[in-house]
């Protein structure tokens, strides 16, 4: 998928592509909210979609039909065989093209572009700043659902592209891993009322994924921009290898994200994130300050 920036595409360039057979537009939106008082409450985002959309865009339920449910953590990427299906029944498969976008500032969207290559399919980009930048820009949007045109997906794990609390726990002192906590310094503070766990994984840098979104419009900020974040957090050293996570590993692929976008395409995720690692007993945790 050609694009002056990769892994990304723009309104324009996705209007034109409009009448591809090939091209499959997906609606990853997932509205999370975390009420002082009270759980997480996640709702998949049909609603919305069914509301308003990209023409021809189907819609992907990224909690109920891309994670694992058997599994502690609500967002716990989904096995291979779970994935494929899923997959599949939205139209994603040999031959086609992806473009994702969701409702927001593009996490989503970014949760579903990274699992998508973590089995192997990498003809996938994101629509930079999402539906709000494709209205913005004057283009059409549908109502009602839009039935997938199934397809095969032959899922191709990369296991290097996933890393487990054992993995992560094993290269704490290991100079050759940078970790890196995608949220904001006040949620790793205990400063958000709205995500009351604090603290980080030792040795963590701050890359927050906040940061790397221009809050207006939703776009990722320009590219020398990006590059001159992770070349300051040190994630464009070629000799370190990135890890990223955040709080329940979504705002963690949209730095994985980003920093594909840069070129640096061999980021892993820890998919439990915090979430895992401070309910484990075992694993050590460090409150109060933001990482270095």
């Amino acid at each position: 998928m050609s694009n002056t920036r990769p892994h990304t595409v723009t309104a324009d360039w996705l209007y034109e592509q409009f009448g591809d057979e090939d091209l499959v537009i997906v609606d990853t939106t997932v509205h999370l909210t975390m009420p002082p008082e009270g759980s997480v409450h996640i709702d998949p985002g049909l609603d919305t979609y069914l509301e308003a959309h990209i023409p021809d865009a189907v819609y992907a339920d990224l909690f109920t039909d891309f994670s694992d449910h058997r599994a502690p953590m609500p967002f716990t990427a989904a096995s291979s065989e779970r994935f494929a299906a899923a997959a599949g029944a939205v139209g994603i498969g040999q031959g086609r093209r992806v473009v994702l976008y969701d409702q927001g500032n593009g996490m989503w969207a970014a949760r579903l572009w990274w699992q998508l290559r973590l089995d192997g399919f990498d003809d996938v980009a994101v629509l930079d700043g999402g539906l709000s930048v494709w209205r913005a820009d004057g283009y059409p949007v549908a109502e009602g659902q839009v039935v997938p045109h199934a397809a095969m997906f032959v899922p191709r794990r990369r296991p290097e592209m996933l890393c487990s609390a054992e993995s992560i726990a094993a290269a704490l002192d290991d100079p050759r891993i940078l970790i890196i906590d995608a949220r904001d310094p006040a949620t790793g503070r205990g400063d958000n009322p709205s995500y009351p766990r604090r603290g980080h994984i030792p040795g963590s840098v701050t890359i927050a994924y906040g940061d790397l979104v221009d809050l207006e419009t939703g776009r990722l900020r320009p590219t020398d921009e990006l590059r001159a974040v992770f070349e300051e957090a040190g994630a464009l050293d070629p000799e370190v290898s990135p890890v990223t996570y955040s709080g329940g590993g979504i705002a963690a692929t949209g730095v994985a994200h980003a920093l594909a976008v840069v070129g640096r395409t061999d980021v892993a995720v820890y998919c439990g994130s915090l979430d895992e690692w401070a309910g484990a007993d075992s694993l050590p945790s460090v409150e109060g300050p933001e990482p270095r």
